[in-house]
């Protein structure tokens, strides 16, 4: 079973999104990322897909390679990256990356926001997810 793994970092979702998803602390993930280059404050981890898909082929994680446009939280797979609080500033587009997971047939969000009373979400009418990269399982 998948557990949310909180950022440690402000701009750290990406790297505690793929430490859950790995089944790994923040600061193991953390190491691995810096490790080939990439760093939290980096702002292609929350406004670009190339440094999430690096992270994860580093792992040996498979993806989907093309993003897809969400449309209904029943038609997501068991697994995937998604982005919400998706916004633009100055034609440059960011979003906060949380994980979607079905374990046990229950849907939840893993999300790492260190603000938020509970990191396992159920709340899906308040989050907006705007596209998803599919973890292979």
């Amino acid at each position: 079973m998948m557990h949310p793994v909180i950022q440690e970092e402000n701009t750290g979702c990406a790297i505690a999104s793929c430490a859950a998803i790995a089944h790994l602390s923040y600061q193991q993930m953390k190491d691995i990322a810096n490790s080939i280059g990439i760093y939290a404050d980096d702002p292609s981890l929350w406004s670009d897909t190339r440094a999430i898909k690096n992270l994860l082929a580093q792992l040996g994680i498979p993806i989907v390679e093309e993003k897809k446009i969400f449309s209904r939280w029943d038609k997501l797979p068991d697994c995937a990256l998604l982005a919400i609080k998706w916004h633009s500033i100055a034609e440059l587009s960011f979003w906060h990356w949380v994980v979607f997971t079905r374990q046990a047939g229950q849907p939840y969000i893993l999300d790492s926001n260190a603000g938020l009373k509970h990191n396992l979400r159920t709340d899906f009418g308040r989050i907006k997810p705007k596209w998803f990269i599919e973890i292979v399982r």
